[in-house]
Protein backbone atom coordinates (compact mmCIF):
# COMPACT_ATOMS: atom_id res chain seq x y z
CA UNK A 1 0.00 0.00 0.00
CA UNK A 2 1.42 3.79 -0.45
CA UNK A 3 0.61 6.21 2.06
CA UNK A 4 -2.49 7.14 0.75
CA UNK A 5 -3.62 3.55 0.96
CA UNK A 6 -3.85 2.72 -2.80
CA UNK A 7 -2.25 -1.03 -3.79
CA UNK A 8 -0.29 -0.68 -6.75
CA UNK A 9 -1.48 -4.24 -7.38
CA UNK A 10 -5.20 -2.95 -8.38
CA UNK A 11 -6.72 -2.73 -11.53
CA UNK A 12 -5.54 0.69 -13.39
CA UNK A 13 -8.20 2.50 -15.31
CA UNK A 14 -6.95 5.32 -17.39
CA UNK A 15 -9.89 7.82 -18.58
CA UNK A 16 -8.60 9.93 -21.19
CA UNK A 17 -10.58 13.14 -21.33
CA UNK A 18 -12.90 14.81 -18.36
CA UNK A 19 -15.76 16.23 -19.62
CA UNK A 20 -18.96 15.18 -18.54
CA UNK A 21 -18.55 11.39 -19.26
CA UNK A 22 -14.79 10.86 -18.20
CA UNK A 23 -15.30 12.63 -15.19
CA UNK A 24 -19.18 10.72 -14.00
CA UNK A 25 -16.81 7.51 -14.70
CA UNK A 26 -14.05 8.84 -12.73
CA UNK A 27 -16.76 9.51 -9.53
CA UNK A 28 -18.29 5.93 -9.86
CA UNK A 29 -14.58 4.72 -9.58
CA UNK A 30 -13.95 7.07 -6.38
CA UNK A 31 -12.55 4.76 -3.72
CA UNK A 32 -13.01 1.30 -4.93
CA UNK A 33 -10.45 -0.78 -4.57
CA UNK A 34 -9.39 0.04 -8.37
CA UNK A 35 -6.76 3.07 -9.59
CA UNK A 36 -7.67 5.59 -11.98
CA UNK A 37 -5.77 7.75 -13.55
CA UNK A 38 -7.41 11.03 -15.40
CA UNK A 39 -6.02 12.40 -18.20
CA UNK A 40 -6.76 15.94 -19.96
CA UNK A 41 -4.56 18.58 -21.95
CA UNK A 42 -6.65 21.18 -20.09
CA UNK A 43 -6.40 21.08 -16.12
CA UNK A 44 -10.24 21.96 -15.87
CA UNK A 45 -13.62 20.10 -16.62
CA UNK A 46 -15.82 22.96 -18.81
CA UNK A 47 -19.49 23.35 -18.78
CA UNK A 48 -20.21 23.38 -22.08
CA UNK A 49 -23.77 24.15 -22.48
CA UNK A 50 -23.24 27.45 -20.76
CA UNK A 51 -20.40 28.44 -22.69
CA UNK A 52 -22.52 31.01 -24.96
CA UNK A 53 -22.84 33.49 -22.02
CA UNK A 54 -19.22 33.61 -21.70
CA UNK A 55 -18.87 34.45 -25.52
CA UNK A 56 -21.80 36.97 -24.99
CA UNK A 57 -20.12 38.46 -21.60
CA UNK A 58 -22.79 37.35 -19.29
CA UNK A 59 -20.93 34.74 -17.64
CA UNK A 60 -17.12 34.74 -16.63
CA UNK A 61 -14.79 31.49 -17.65
CA UNK A 62 -14.33 30.43 -13.66
CA UNK A 63 -18.28 30.21 -13.75
CA UNK A 64 -18.16 27.57 -16.31
CA UNK A 65 -15.08 25.79 -15.74
CA UNK A 66 -13.84 23.82 -12.66
CA UNK A 67 -9.99 22.71 -12.04
CA UNK A 68 -10.14 18.84 -12.20
CA UNK A 69 -7.85 18.51 -9.42
CA UNK A 70 -10.38 20.30 -7.14
CA UNK A 71 -13.43 17.78 -8.36
CA UNK A 72 -11.47 14.91 -7.76
CA UNK A 73 -8.57 15.66 -5.45
CA UNK A 74 -10.68 14.14 -2.28
CA UNK A 75 -10.24 10.92 -4.06
CA UNK A 76 -7.02 9.15 -2.58
CA UNK A 77 -7.67 6.39 -5.41
CA UNK A 78 -7.62 8.83 -8.55
CA UNK A 79 -4.81 10.42 -10.33
CA UNK A 80 -4.70 13.31 -12.36
CA UNK A 81 -2.55 14.14 -15.18
CA UNK A 82 -2.47 17.28 -17.18
CA UNK A 83 -1.15 16.39 -20.90
CA UNK A 84 -2.37 15.14 -24.20
CA UNK A 85 -2.51 11.52 -25.73
CA UNK A 86 -0.24 11.20 -28.58
CA UNK A 87 -0.76 7.09 -28.96
CA UNK A 88 -2.54 4.04 -27.89
CA UNK A 89 -1.39 0.80 -28.23
CA UNK A 90 -3.97 -1.65 -27.53
CA UNK A 91 -1.81 -4.92 -27.39
CA UNK A 92 0.51 -3.37 -25.49
CA UNK A 93 -2.11 -1.93 -22.98
CA UNK A 94 -0.33 1.54 -22.75
CA UNK A 95 -1.19 5.27 -23.55
CA UNK A 96 1.37 7.54 -24.45
CA UNK A 97 1.72 11.41 -23.40
CA UNK A 98 3.17 14.15 -25.01
CA UNK A 99 5.16 14.63 -22.14
CA UNK A 100 6.62 11.24 -22.99
CA UNK A 101 5.11 9.76 -20.15
CA UNK A 102 3.38 6.25 -20.65
CA UNK A 103 0.96 4.87 -18.42
CA UNK A 104 -0.11 1.22 -18.67
CA UNK A 105 -3.64 0.16 -17.90
CA UNK A 106 -6.35 -2.63 -17.40
CA UNK A 107 -8.89 -0.76 -18.90
CA UNK A 108 -9.52 2.16 -20.98
CA UNK A 109 -12.19 4.95 -21.41
CA UNK A 110 -12.27 7.53 -24.30
CA UNK A 111 -14.12 10.19 -23.73
CA UNK A 112 -12.78 13.10 -25.61
CA UNK A 113 -15.74 14.56 -26.82
CA UNK A 114 -16.40 16.69 -30.01
CA UNK A 115 -14.61 19.94 -31.66
CA UNK A 116 -16.38 22.74 -34.10
CA UNK A 117 -16.92 20.95 -37.70
CA UNK A 118 -16.41 23.32 -40.73
CA UNK A 119 -17.49 20.75 -43.17
CA UNK A 120 -14.50 20.80 -45.19
CA UNK A 121 -13.82 24.24 -45.41
CA UNK A 122 -11.40 24.62 -42.53
CA UNK A 123 -10.16 28.61 -43.86
CA UNK A 124 -13.71 29.91 -42.45
CA UNK A 125 -12.29 29.30 -38.53
CA UNK A 126 -10.45 32.27 -38.43
CA UNK A 127 -13.20 34.13 -39.73
CA UNK A 128 -16.26 32.59 -37.61
CA UNK A 129 -15.13 31.41 -34.70
CA UNK A 130 -17.02 28.64 -32.92
CA UNK A 131 -17.77 28.49 -29.05
CA UNK A 132 -16.20 25.02 -28.16
CA UNK A 133 -13.46 26.00 -25.80
CA UNK A 134 -12.74 28.88 -23.15
CA UNK A 135 -10.39 30.62 -25.62
CA UNK A 136 -13.09 30.48 -28.51
CA UNK A 137 -15.65 32.18 -25.86
CA UNK A 138 -13.17 35.08 -25.39
CA UNK A 139 -12.17 35.43 -28.62
CA UNK A 140 -15.94 35.51 -29.59
CA UNK A 141 -16.57 38.12 -26.68
CA UNK A 142 -13.44 39.88 -27.53
CA UNK A 143 -15.39 40.43 -31.72
CA UNK A 144 -18.64 41.59 -30.62
CA UNK A 145 -17.60 43.82 -27.89
CA UNK A 146 -14.64 45.30 -30.07
CA UNK A 147 -17.33 45.77 -32.92
CA UNK A 148 -19.47 48.27 -30.91
CA UNK A 149 -16.49 49.60 -29.85
CA UNK A 150 -14.95 50.37 -33.69
CA UNK A 151 -18.52 51.59 -34.78
CA UNK A 152 -18.58 54.23 -32.04
CA UNK A 153 -15.07 55.82 -33.70
CA UNK A 154 -15.59 59.14 -34.69
CA UNK A 155 -16.11 58.80 -38.84
CA UNK A 156 -15.88 54.58 -38.85
CA UNK A 157 -16.55 54.10 -42.75
CA UNK A 158 -17.92 50.70 -42.60
CA UNK A 159 -20.23 51.49 -39.22
CA UNK A 160 -23.38 49.26 -40.70
CA UNK A 161 -21.39 46.01 -41.39
CA UNK A 162 -19.40 46.59 -37.88
CA UNK A 163 -23.16 46.44 -36.69
CA UNK A 164 -24.35 43.66 -38.65
CA UNK A 165 -24.02 40.30 -36.66
CA UNK A 166 -24.32 36.76 -38.46
CA UNK A 167 -24.30 33.53 -36.41
CA UNK A 168 -24.38 30.58 -38.90
CA UNK A 169 -25.90 27.09 -37.42
CA UNK A 170 -29.87 26.61 -36.40
CA UNK A 171 -29.35 24.81 -34.13
CA UNK A 172 -29.84 25.23 -30.20
CA UNK A 173 -25.71 26.98 -30.06
CA UNK A 174 -26.80 29.34 -32.25
CA UNK A 175 -30.31 30.38 -31.21
CA UNK A 176 -29.10 30.54 -27.71
CA UNK A 177 -25.94 32.91 -29.75
CA UNK A 178 -28.24 34.92 -31.79
CA UNK A 179 -30.51 35.27 -28.66
CA UNK A 180 -27.76 36.09 -26.39
CA UNK A 181 -25.94 38.87 -28.68
CA UNK A 182 -29.44 40.16 -29.16
CA UNK A 183 -29.93 40.78 -25.49
CA UNK A 184 -26.32 42.21 -25.03
CA UNK A 185 -26.90 44.82 -28.05
CA UNK A 186 -30.91 45.83 -27.04
CA UNK A 187 -30.53 45.88 -23.25
CA UNK A 188 -26.59 45.83 -21.65
CA UNK A 189 -25.18 48.48 -24.26
CA UNK A 190 -27.96 50.73 -24.51
CA UNK A 191 -26.65 53.46 -22.43
CA UNK A 192 -23.16 52.78 -22.87
CA UNK A 193 -22.27 54.31 -25.98
CA UNK A 194 -22.12 58.17 -27.58
CA UNK A 195 -22.11 58.11 -31.00
CA UNK A 196 -23.98 54.79 -31.72
CA UNK A 197 -27.30 53.08 -30.75
CA UNK A 198 -26.61 49.22 -30.25
CA UNK A 199 -30.15 48.26 -30.06
CA UNK A 200 -30.51 49.09 -33.69
CA UNK A 201 -27.40 46.55 -34.51
CA UNK A 202 -28.57 44.20 -37.12
CA UNK A 203 -28.42 40.25 -35.89
CA UNK A 204 -28.74 37.60 -38.24
CA UNK A 205 -29.33 33.79 -37.83
CA UNK A 206 -28.56 31.77 -41.10
CA UNK A 207 -29.79 28.10 -41.28
CA UNK A 208 -28.67 25.78 -44.34
CA UNK A 209 -32.28 24.06 -44.12
CA UNK A 210 -35.83 24.33 -44.21
CA UNK A 211 -35.98 25.75 -40.75
CA UNK A 212 -34.16 25.91 -37.25
CA UNK A 213 -34.02 23.70 -34.41
CA UNK A 214 -34.48 20.83 -36.55
CA UNK A 215 -34.42 18.32 -33.39
CA UNK A 216 -37.06 20.13 -31.95
CA UNK A 217 -41.18 19.57 -32.84
CA UNK A 218 -42.52 22.36 -35.34
CA UNK A 219 -44.07 23.53 -32.77
CA UNK A 220 -41.56 24.37 -30.27
CA UNK A 221 -39.40 25.46 -33.67
CA UNK A 222 -41.92 27.93 -35.02
CA UNK A 223 -42.56 29.45 -31.09
CA UNK A 224 -38.19 29.72 -31.17
CA UNK A 225 -38.37 31.84 -34.12
CA UNK A 226 -41.17 34.22 -33.30
CA UNK A 227 -39.52 34.41 -30.13
CA UNK A 228 -36.17 35.72 -32.16
CA UNK A 229 -38.46 37.97 -34.30
CA UNK A 230 -39.40 39.68 -31.00
CA UNK A 231 -35.36 40.29 -29.85
CA UNK A 232 -34.84 41.70 -33.50
CA UNK A 233 -33.22 38.51 -34.51
CA UNK A 234 -33.84 38.32 -38.73
CA UNK A 235 -33.50 34.01 -39.20
CA UNK A 236 -32.97 33.53 -42.67
CA UNK A 237 -33.70 29.60 -43.57
CA UNK A 238 -32.37 27.39 -47.08
CA UNK A 239 -29.35 29.59 -46.59
CA UNK A 240 -26.07 27.64 -46.99
CA UNK A 241 -22.54 29.02 -46.58
CA UNK A 242 -20.92 29.46 -49.34
CA UNK A 243 -17.75 31.65 -48.29
CA UNK A 244 -17.05 33.28 -45.22
CA UNK A 245 -14.17 36.17 -45.33
CA UNK A 246 -13.22 39.35 -43.34
CA UNK A 247 -15.60 41.65 -45.16
CA UNK A 248 -18.94 39.34 -44.23
CA UNK A 249 -20.40 36.23 -45.32
CA UNK A 250 -21.99 34.82 -48.79
CA UNK A 251 -24.91 32.56 -48.27
CA UNK A 252 -27.47 31.20 -50.77
CA UNK A 253 -26.25 33.58 -53.47
CA UNK A 254 -26.59 36.21 -51.51
CA UNK A 255 -23.14 38.71 -50.02
CA UNK A 256 -23.80 40.15 -46.36
CA UNK A 257 -21.54 42.54 -45.30
CA UNK A 258 -21.04 41.72 -41.82
CA UNK A 259 -17.07 42.20 -39.20
CA UNK A 260 -18.48 39.50 -36.71
CA UNK A 261 -19.74 36.06 -38.10
CA UNK A 262 -19.69 33.19 -35.33
CA UNK A 263 -20.24 29.40 -36.11
CA UNK A 264 -22.60 27.34 -34.49
CA UNK A 265 -23.21 24.80 -37.23
CA UNK A 266 -21.64 21.87 -36.92
CA UNK A 267 -19.60 19.49 -34.73
CA UNK A 268 -17.56 16.47 -35.09
CA UNK A 269 -15.77 13.83 -32.68
CA UNK A 270 -12.37 14.12 -31.86
CA UNK A 271 -10.20 11.57 -33.58
CA UNK A 272 -10.65 8.96 -30.93
CA UNK A 273 -10.97 6.29 -33.70
CA UNK A 274 -7.71 7.30 -35.82
CA UNK A 275 -6.06 7.40 -31.87
CA UNK A 276 -7.04 3.49 -31.06
CA UNK A 277 -6.34 2.47 -35.00
CA UNK A 278 -9.69 1.38 -35.47
CA UNK A 279 -12.08 2.57 -38.59
CA UNK A 280 -14.34 5.55 -37.79
CA UNK A 281 -18.32 4.59 -37.43
CA UNK A 282 -20.91 6.57 -38.25
CA UNK A 283 -20.68 9.88 -38.28
CA UNK A 284 -17.06 9.42 -37.92
CA UNK A 285 -17.34 8.24 -33.84
CA UNK A 286 -16.43 4.90 -32.38
CA UNK A 287 -18.66 2.33 -32.82
CA UNK A 288 -19.16 0.34 -28.94
CA UNK A 289 -20.97 -2.17 -28.11
CA UNK A 290 -24.50 -2.18 -26.03
CA UNK A 291 -21.97 -1.93 -22.74
CA UNK A 292 -19.76 0.81 -23.90
CA UNK A 293 -17.27 -1.43 -24.95
CA UNK A 294 -15.04 -0.57 -28.66
CA UNK A 295 -15.89 -3.06 -31.36
CA UNK A 296 -13.02 -5.10 -32.24
CA UNK A 297 -10.91 -3.67 -29.23
CA UNK A 298 -10.70 -5.60 -25.25
CA UNK A 299 -10.76 -3.97 -22.53
CA UNK A 300 -11.53 -0.37 -24.31
CA UNK A 301 -14.43 1.42 -23.91
CA UNK A 302 -15.99 4.86 -25.01
CA UNK A 303 -18.70 7.24 -24.02
CA UNK A 304 -19.96 11.13 -24.85
CA UNK A 305 -20.16 12.74 -28.01
CA UNK A 306 -16.78 10.22 -29.46
CA UNK A 307 -19.18 7.40 -29.39
CA UNK A 308 -21.70 6.23 -32.25
CA UNK A 309 -23.97 4.54 -29.67
CA UNK A 310 -26.87 3.94 -30.37
CA UNK A 311 -30.89 3.56 -28.84
CA UNK A 312 -33.29 0.99 -28.92
CA UNK A 313 -34.41 2.47 -32.23
CA UNK A 314 -30.69 2.29 -33.82
CA UNK A 315 -30.43 5.52 -33.70
CA UNK A 316 -26.90 7.81 -33.09
CA UNK A 317 -27.58 9.12 -29.40
CA UNK A 318 -27.40 12.92 -29.73
CA UNK A 319 -24.42 14.84 -28.29
CA UNK A 320 -25.63 15.97 -25.54
CA UNK A 321 -23.96 16.43 -21.80
CA UNK A 322 -26.60 14.19 -20.61
CA UNK A 323 -26.08 11.53 -22.34
CA UNK A 324 -22.51 11.62 -21.92
CA UNK A 325 -23.17 11.83 -18.10
CA UNK A 326 -25.66 8.92 -17.97
CA UNK A 327 -23.08 7.14 -19.88
CA UNK A 328 -20.31 7.68 -17.41
CA UNK A 329 -22.42 6.63 -14.62
CA UNK A 330 -23.31 3.53 -15.71
CA UNK A 331 -19.77 2.79 -17.27
CA UNK A 332 -18.33 3.89 -13.91
CA UNK A 333 -20.34 1.24 -12.04
CA UNK A 334 -19.85 -1.48 -14.40
CA UNK A 335 -16.46 -1.18 -14.64
CA UNK A 336 -16.78 -1.53 -10.96
CA UNK A 337 -18.76 -4.10 -10.58
CA UNK A 338 -16.40 -6.08 -13.48
CA UNK A 339 -13.11 -5.09 -11.44
CA UNK A 340 -14.36 -6.33 -7.69
CA UNK A 341 -16.04 -9.52 -8.87
CA UNK A 342 -19.22 -8.17 -8.98
CA UNK A 343 -22.31 -9.36 -11.65
CA UNK A 344 -22.24 -7.82 -15.11
CA UNK A 345 -24.37 -5.21 -15.67
CA UNK A 346 -27.34 -4.74 -18.48
CA UNK A 347 -26.83 -3.00 -21.56
CA UNK A 348 -26.76 1.00 -21.38
CA UNK A 349 -29.98 2.43 -21.84
CA UNK A 350 -30.62 6.12 -22.14
CA UNK A 351 -33.30 7.74 -20.10
CA UNK A 352 -34.11 11.27 -21.98
CA UNK A 353 -34.61 14.32 -19.45
CA UNK A 354 -35.42 16.46 -22.19
CA UNK A 355 -34.00 18.72 -24.98
CA UNK A 356 -34.19 22.40 -23.98
CA UNK A 357 -32.98 25.52 -25.86
CA UNK A 358 -32.96 29.23 -24.30
CA UNK A 359 -33.79 31.94 -26.84
CA UNK A 360 -33.98 34.48 -24.73
CA UNK A 361 -35.63 36.49 -21.16
CA UNK A 362 -39.15 34.28 -20.46
CA UNK A 363 -38.42 32.50 -23.78
CA UNK A 364 -37.04 28.29 -23.56
CA UNK A 365 -38.58 25.43 -25.48
CA UNK A 366 -38.46 21.74 -23.73
CA UNK A 367 -38.74 19.14 -25.01
CA UNK A 368 -39.48 15.26 -23.05
CA UNK A 369 -40.62 13.56 -26.09
CA UNK A 370 -44.52 13.42 -25.02
CA UNK A 371 -44.67 16.54 -23.01
CA UNK A 372 -43.18 19.87 -24.06
CA UNK A 373 -42.82 23.17 -22.23
CA UNK A 374 -42.24 26.56 -24.09
CA UNK A 375 -42.17 30.20 -22.64
CA UNK A 376 -41.83 31.19 -18.69
CA UNK A 377 -42.07 27.88 -17.84
CA UNK A 378 -39.31 26.16 -19.75
CA UNK A 379 -36.93 28.94 -19.11
CA UNK A 380 -37.47 28.69 -14.95
CA UNK A 381 -36.67 24.70 -15.71
CA UNK A 382 -33.79 25.64 -18.20
CA UNK A 383 -32.58 27.75 -15.19
CA UNK A 384 -32.50 25.52 -12.71
CA UNK A 385 -31.80 22.17 -14.23
CA UNK A 386 -28.30 24.09 -15.29
CA UNK A 387 -27.51 25.22 -11.98
CA UNK A 388 -27.99 21.88 -10.70
CA UNK A 389 -25.68 20.32 -13.40
CA UNK A 390 -22.93 22.85 -12.56
CA UNK A 391 -20.09 20.71 -10.54
CA UNK A 392 -19.01 23.04 -7.94
CA UNK A 393 -21.20 24.41 -5.01
CA UNK A 394 -19.73 27.60 -5.42
CA UNK A 395 -20.38 27.90 -8.86
CA UNK A 396 -24.10 27.57 -8.42
CA UNK A 397 -24.15 30.10 -6.07
CA UNK A 398 -22.25 32.43 -7.93
CA UNK A 399 -24.00 31.67 -11.14
CA UNK A 400 -27.39 32.26 -9.40
CA UNK A 401 -26.10 35.74 -8.66
CA UNK A 402 -25.17 36.55 -11.62
CA UNK A 403 -28.10 35.87 -13.36
CA UNK A 404 -30.37 37.56 -10.46
CA UNK A 405 -28.28 40.84 -10.90
CA UNK A 406 -28.81 40.03 -14.63
CA UNK A 407 -32.54 39.96 -14.49
CA UNK A 408 -32.81 42.77 -11.97
CA UNK A 409 -31.06 45.12 -13.80
CA UNK A 410 -30.12 43.75 -18.11
CA UNK A 411 -26.26 44.44 -16.85
CA UNK A 412 -24.23 41.99 -17.88
CA UNK A 413 -20.50 42.70 -15.81
CA UNK A 414 -17.99 40.03 -17.41
CA UNK A 415 -17.32 42.67 -20.56
CA UNK A 416 -13.99 42.24 -20.95
CA UNK A 417 -12.08 42.63 -24.49
CA UNK A 418 -9.19 40.56 -23.70
CA UNK A 419 -7.87 40.12 -27.61
CA UNK A 420 -6.33 42.86 -29.96
CA UNK A 421 -9.40 44.61 -31.44
CA UNK A 422 -9.47 44.46 -35.27
CA UNK A 423 -10.22 42.11 -37.88
CA UNK A 424 -8.61 38.96 -38.85
CA UNK A 425 -6.33 38.71 -41.42
CA UNK A 426 -8.14 38.93 -44.94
Amino acid sequence: MTRTGVDPNWPHVVIVGAGFGGLAVAQQLARAPVRVTVVDRNNYHLFVPLLYQVATAALSPADVAEPIRHVLGRYPNIRVVLGEVTQVDTDARHVALATGETLQYDRLVVATGSTSSYFGHDEWRRHAPACKSIEEARVIRSRVLGAFEEAERDGAADREALMTFVIVGGGPTGVELAGSVAELARHALTSDFRRIRPETAKIILIEGGPRILAAFPDSLATYAERALARLGVQVMTNMPVEAITAEGLTAGGRFIPARTVLWGAGVAPTGAAKLLGIAPGPGGRVAVRPDLSVEGLENVYSLGDVAACLDEDGKPLPGLAQVAQQQGEYLGKALRARLTGGAAPKPFRFHNRGNAAIIGRHAAIFDFGRFRMKGYPAWMLWAIVHVVLLVNFAQRIRVSLQWLWRYLTYRRGARIITTPIGRPPG
